[in-house]
């Protein structure tokens, strides 16, 4: 059985036992996180929504809050002596799907 959930203005596709790298949630690590909103839930039957499938839930289970590595932004201009260098490391939630209800 597997689910594709919107988090973060993505969508991603989960199965159960499946470790998934989202955008910063507000949940502390240990604790369960539950997505409601499922676009589409598939296995021996396939649900749709229209935009989400009513009743559907995915629970996880957040096993980290970290930063990505940091990536360097690096603005250039020839010959106007102007250079602007930033760095940038964005945050992440790491979950591990324990059930799909539907």
């Amino acid at each position: 059985m597997y689910a594709i959930i919107e988090t973060g203005g993505k969508q991603l596709k989960v199965e159960v036992g499946s470790k998934i790298y989202v955008e910063k949630l507000d949940a502390e690590v240990g604790s369960e996180f539950t997505f409601d909103k499922v676009l589409l839930v598939g296995g021996e039957s396939t649900k749709v929504g229209a935009p989400y499938v009513k009743g559907a839930t995915v629970v996880a289970k957040v096993d980290k809050q970290g930063k990505e590595k940091k990536i360097l932004v690096f603005k250039y201009k020839s010959k106007a002596n102007y250079r602007r260098k930033q760095g940038h490391r964005q945050p992440f939630t790491a979950l591990t799907v324990e059930s799909i209800n539907a």
